[in-house]
C-alpha cells in the first residue's frame, strides 16, 4: 500500500511539473525570449531540458524523502551488502556449531548407554559383595562368640589386675605425698637463701650509698643539662640516631671537662628503650626538636653517668625587638637598685616560661642581660627619684630552647 502511495505521488508530481514545463516552454516561445543569446526555439529546448532535470531530480529527493529503503537502495547499498555477507557469514558458523553440537549429543547419548551397561555390571557385582558379605557375617557371628569366651577371661583378670592396681596407686600416693613435702622444703630453703643473699646485697648497697652520701663529691645534678641542641624532624631514624650521638659525644666531652683528667670513664649512658622512643617520636615530627641529655640523678665522681632525654617542639616564641613585659616602680630614697632589676628579671622569667620558653633546669632562668647594661639600668634607678617603667623586649628572635637575650628600656612614668 505504501509503494502504490509513493507511485502517485511520483506520477503526480511529474505530471504537474511537466505541465508546468510545457507552459513555461510555450510561453517562452510565444514572447520569443532568448536565453545567453540563443535563439528562442534553442531557449525553449533548454527550458525542456531543465524541467527534465528537475523532474528527475524532485522525484529522487521526493522517494529518497519519504522512503527508508529508497534511501537504503541509493546510498547504502554497499553496507546493506556487508551486513548480508556478516550474517551469511555467522549463519555459516553457526550451522558448523549445531553439527559440532549434534557430534557431541550423539557422543554423549554413546557414553550413557556405555555408563548404563557399567551399572549393570556394578550391580551383579554388588549381588556377588552382598552373598560374600553374608558368608563373613556368619563367620564374625562365630568369632563373636569365641570373643565373649575371651572377655570373660579377661575380666576375671580385669578385678585381679584392679586389687593390684589399688595397692598399687596407694604406695603411688604416699610416695608422691613424700615428695611434694620433700620439693616444698626443698623450695622454701632455696628462698631462704636467696632472700638472705639479696638481703645482704641490698645491705652492701645501703651501706655504700651511706658512704657515697657521706664522702661523694657529686659532679652533675639531677636534671642538670649535659648537651643540648636541635635535631631536624622527619626524617630517617638512622640519620636520627646519628644525630644523638654526636649530641651524647659533646655531653661526654662536657663531663669529662668537669671530671677532670682523673682516668675515670666519662662516656654518657642513655637508656636503649628511651633513645628508641625518642627516635621514633622526631622522626613522626614535621618540625624541629629540641633535645636535651639531662643528669638521671646526683652523680657522684666515679659512678657511670646515667642520662635522660628531654624534648621539645622548637617553637618561635618572640620575634626580634617583639614587647615581652612591662613594670612599674616607685624609686625612694634608700631603696636597693639591684633588688628592682632583680624583681624585674624575675617577673620577666616567669612571662618568658609561660609563653613557652624552657628554665634551666638547676637556675630556673630564661633571660640573659649584657652586664654593662645591668650595670648601666642600676646606675640610672639610683639616680632617679618617683615613679618609673622598665620594659623588656626580645633581643633577638627567640625559639622554645632559648635563652632569651633581653633589652630593657627604663622610662619616667606620664604620672610621675
Amino acid at each position: 500500500m505504501y509503494g502504490l502511495y509513493l507511485i502517485l505521488v511520483l506520477v503526480v508530481t511529474g505530471g504537474a511539473i511537466a505541465f508546468i514545463g510545457d507552459r513555461l516552454g510555450t510561453k517562452i516561445g510565444k514572447k520569443r525570449l532568448s536565453l545567453f543569446g540563443l535563439r528562442p526555439r534553442h531557449t525553449s529546448n533548454i527550458i525542456t531540458v531543465i524541467t527534465g532535470f528537475v523532474i528527475t531530480a524532485l522525484t529522487i529527493g521526493i522517494m529518497s524523502a519519504t522512503s527508508e529503503n529508497v534511501r537504503t537502495a541509493l546510498f547504502g547499498m554497499e553496507e546493506l551488502n556487508a551486513n548480508l555477507a556478516s550474517k551469511q557469514h555467522e549463519l555459516e558458523n553457526l550451522s558448523d556449531e549445531l553439527i559440532l553440537a549434534t557430534n557431541e549429543y550423539q557422543q554423549a547419548n554413546e557414553d550413557l548407554k556405555k555408563s548404563k551397561d557399567e551399572i549393570e555390571e556394578l550391580k551383579n557385582e554388588q549381588t556377588e559383595l552382598k552373598e560374600e558379605s553374608d558368608r563373613l557375617k556368619q563367620g564374625n557371628e562365630e568369632l563373636e562368640l569365641k570373643n565373649a569366651k575371651l572377655i570373660s577371661d579377661n575380666e576375671n583378670l580385669s578385678n585381679t589386675n584392679e586389687n593390684l592396681t589399688l595397692n598399687n596407686a596407694k604406695l603411688s600416693s604416699d610416695n608422691e605425698t613424700l615428695t611434694k613435702n620433700n620439693s616444698e622444703l626443698t623450695a622454701n630453703n632455696e628462698k631462704l637463701q636467696s632472700d638472705n643473699q639479696n638481703l645482704e646485697t641490698h645491705n652492701e648497697q645501703l651501706r655504700d650509698g651511706i658512704v657515697a652520701i657521706r664522702e661523694g663529691d657529686i659532679i652533675f645534678r639531677a636534671g642538670e643539662i649535659l648537651a643540648s641542641g636541635i635535631i631536624k624532624g622527619n626524617r630517617e631514624a638512622s640519620e636520627i640516631v646519628k644525630d644523638i650521638d654526636n649530641l651524647a659525644d659533646i655531653a661526654t666531652t662536657n663531663v669529662s671537662r668537669k671530671i677532670g683528667s682523673t682516668g675515670e670513664d666519662s662516656s654518657v649512658w642513655i637508656y636503649q628503650p628511651e633513645l628508641s622512643e625518642a627516635v621514633k617520636a622526631i622522626s613522626a615530627s614535621n618540625q624541629d626538636v629540641f633535645l636535651r641529655i639531662v643528669a638521671a640523678g646526683n652523680l657522684m665522681r666515679g659512678e657511670p653517668v646515667r642520662s635522660n632525654l628531654e624534648l621539645f617542639k622548637n617553637n618561635k616564641i618572640y620575634d626580634k625587638d617583639e614587647f615581652i613585659i612591662a613594670k612599674a616602680y616607685e624609686i625612694k630614697d634608700g631603696i636597693n637598685s639591684e633588688q628592682i632589676i632583680r624583681n624585674f628579671l624575675h617577673d620577666v622569667n616567669q612571662a618568658a616560661t609561660a609563653k613557652g620558653i624552657l628554665t634551666d633546669p638547676i637556675t630556673g632562668s630564661v633571660g640573659v642581660m649584657e652586664g654593662s647594661q645591668l650595670y648601666q639600668l642600676v646606675d640610672a634607678i639610683s639616680k632617679t627619684k618617683g615613679l618609673i617603667v622598665l620594659t623588656a623586649f626580645a633581643r633577638d628572635e627567640t625559639t622554645t630552647m632559648g635563652p632569651l637575650r633581653l633589652n630593657i628600656k627604663l622610662e619616667h612614668s606620664k604620672e610621675g
